[in-house]
């Protein structure tokens, strides 16, 4: 079984930046078909925003970036979020992270930001919010 995952925006960078360590590896596995990410329109605008950021330095190419947006979009499952779960987490920026894991039937929001993804007023049965690392370990 394919495990559906939303993908924060702060491990697609990571994986994009870093030569190794687990974000790689997790955008790795989606790129080859191991986890199906899940997309909205809130997150898909994160994406793109990011890569159009000076940040890169020389870790990438703006090129090499749009090729692995593009090569993520042919794995992933857009979702449309019909209804808004707020006030949920601290900080509103991240409220569409659950909202689409939830309308997409996500297993896992993986994320460097467990602290505020996990403080939400709601308790979400399932859907489990994990590190890069947490979700190789558990799902290899």
């Amino acid at each position: 079984m394919m495990r559906a995952i939303v993908l924060d925006t702060n491990v697609f960078v990571a994986g994009l930046r870093s030569g190794g360590g687990a974000s790689r590896a997790v955008l790795r596995h989606v790129l080859e078909g191991k986890f199906l990410p899940l997309f909205g329109n809130a997150l898909w605008t994160e994406y793109q925003d990011v890569l159009g950021r000076p940040v890169w330095g020389e870790a990438t190419t703006a090129l090499e970036r749009m090729a692995v947006l593009a090569a993520l979009a042919q794995q992933g499952r857009w979702v449309t979020v019909y209804f808004g779960w707020r006030p949920n987490l601290a900080d509103e920026a991240d409220n569409h992270l659950i909202e689409l894991a939830i309308a997409g039937g996500a297993q896992a929001i993986v994320t460097h930001n467990l602290r505020d993804l996990r403080g939400g007023q709601l308790r979400l049965g399932n859907l489990r919010v994990m590190t890069p690392a947490q979700c190789l370990k558990e799902w290899p």
